[in-house]
């Protein structure tokens, strides 16, 4: 039983700090400690390191959408009107 609590207070303990880790804020840095601690969890904890893991994926995602062009208004105007005119049977 000591040994689950211990578990779960060490996934408390790194969920609050995973963030921090992972963004390296130099406003809010982990000590080298908590960097050591933090590490180590992970590479233990399959649940941790499942969460890590998504916050990268999702990092990496909205990195990615940042770089994409704006879509031109004029080709939704048009799109629009394709639609409304499927829609109203004006078109087949």
């Amino acid at each position: 039983m000591t040994g689950a609590l211990r578990q779960m207070v060490t996934c408390h303990w790194t969920a609050r700090r995973l963030q921090r880790y992972l963004d390296a804020d130099p406003a809010a840095p982990l000590t080298p400690g908590e960097i050591t601690r933090l590490e180590e969890h992970v590479a233990t904890c399959e649940r941790c390191s499942e969460v890590m893991r998504q916050h990268r994926l999702l990092h990496r995602a909205l990195s990615l959408w940042s770089g994409r062009r704006p879509v031109d208004p004029a080709s939704v105007d048009r799109m629009r009107t394709v639609l409304d005119d499927l829609i109203d049977g004006r078109q087949t």
